[in-house]
């Protein structure tokens, strides 16, 4: 009898440590906010021709969880006022916001 509670009290701190040793990993929140800027960005009224157009993004967000545009670097004109126009002051849906960080993404529209 005495063997078989030991037997059982092992094998409830081998369930418990294996339940604990679980590392879980909630959703990637960069993968998260990319996913939420690329939403905003697909209505656009670029004209064919101007097809695969291409910026590199740099923005912050501030306390309310906002986008604020720091730079857009394209060679097209008019990606600067789009990205602003689309991006500035958008709230974002983000459980941890770390408010100053500076994030640079890649944009690509296509037309």
């Amino acid at each position: 009898m005495r063997k078989l509670s030991l037997v059982v009290v092992a094998a409830m701190l081998l369930a418990t440590g294996n339940v604990l040793a679980n590392d879980v990993k909630g959703e990637n929140p960069s993968k998260n906010l990319s996913t939420q800027i690329s939403k905003m960005l697909t209505e656009n009224n670029f004209a064919e021709e101007h097809n695969d157009i291409t910026a590199q993004v740099r923005f912050t967000l501030n306390a309310d969880g906002e986008i604020v545009v720091l730079s857009v670097n394209s060679e097209f004109d008019k990606m600067e006022s789009f990205v602003k126009a689309k991006l500035n002051y958008k709230k974002v849906n983000l459980t941890d916001v770390e408010e100053g960080k500076v994030y640079t993404i890649p944009v690509r529209i296509e037309a």
